[in-house]
């Protein structure tokens, strides 16, 4: 499964970056660009390498023209995303709705966490929305986001591997462990920085062992997503609508579904054998190669 799954995650990056020497342009979004944007979408939503920055360059790369209604689809296509997380964690969303209803205690406290660690970054979502769309959805400021991210998921490795292993489970998180896993998702906010890799870091950070970093990650994404979704298709769901029609939105949602549930299990099992460093290499090299493509005026 793991090298199936790499092997899918660097082919389709391949392919990608091989259609940038093809010419391909004013390509419009249809069922075809969508499946291959909802495949996008479901790898790299749950992997640390940033799905919003590889939904865009593989826009650009398919031809598809910058726009609000292309953004908001990359966004809209989460709920695939979503999905495949609510039937692999079913159990754990189950214990913390009846949290919510008064019927599990640790399943509300988890609930509550999950609540803490989202409020930062959908305050600043909300303040900052308008200006994180027209100044850092493009190629450049991604391309450092990766290679920061990259060097940073190296140094954190190193760093790691001369302290003290932290062992917190997931049951035992505090407010203020989550408030700060919270705090350290805002730097999401910045395409290409990784909504996984800054929330699971945060929560080792604050003392989580991995696995359980790992599954918060998950949870907190479940709302995260969730609002960003249900925001971009109360704002502009009728202009998608319009401007691609039903059938690629149904066919990313549903690319999008599988390819995450496949993503998810294997990174889970990978992450705990094997750690993020292949994280790190593989969105330096990735940067490297945009910003080589982006130089020679190939993006």
């Amino acid at each position: 499964m793991d090298r199936r799954l790499l092997t899918l995650l660097l082919g389709s990056c391949v392919l990608l970056l091989g259609g940038a020497a093809g010419g391909v342009t004013d390509a419009v979004l249809g069922v075809f660009e969508a499946a291959v944007l909802g495949v996008v979408e479901g790898v790299t939503e749950y992997l640390p390498v940033s799905s919003t920055g590889h939904l865009i360059l593989a826009q650009r790369l398919l031809g598809i023209p910058a726009s609000a209604e292309a953004n908001g689809f990359a966004i809209c296509i989460q709920a695939g995303a979503i999905l495949a997380v609510l039937l692999l964690y079913r159990q754990r969303v189950g214990a913390m709705t009846r949290g919510l209803l008064g019927g599990d205690p640790e399943g509300r406290r988890l609930a509550f966490a999950v609540g803490t660690a989202f409020l930062p970054a959908a305050v600043l979502g909300l303040l900052f929305h308008d200006q994180i769309e027209e100044h850092l959805f493009g190629l450049w400021p991604i391309v450092v986001a990766w290679f920061v991210g990259g060097v940073a998921i190296l140094l954190a490795g190193r760093f790691r591997s001369g302290v003290h292993t932290p062992t917190a489970t997931l049951l035992s998180i505090t407010p203020r462990m989550a408030l700060l896993v919270g705090l350290a998702q805002c730097l999401a906010l910045w395409p290409g920085t990784s909504r996984s890799l800054v929330t699971i870091v945060g929560g080792l950070l604050v003392g989580l062992s991995l696995p359980a970093a790992v599954e918060f990650s998950f949870l907190l994404g479940l709302v995260t997503l969730g609002a960003a979704t249900v925001y971009e298709a109360v704002q502009r769901g009728s202009a998608m609508l319009e401007a691609f029609g039903a059938a690629p939105l149904v066919v990313g949602f549903l690319t999008a579904t599988v390819s995450a549930a496949l993503a998810v299990r294997w990174l889970v099992a990978w992450i705990t054998r094997h750690g993020l460093s292949v994280f790190g290499w593989y969105r330096i090299a990735l940067a490297l190669v945009v910003a080589g493509l982006l130089l020679a005026g190939l993006l």
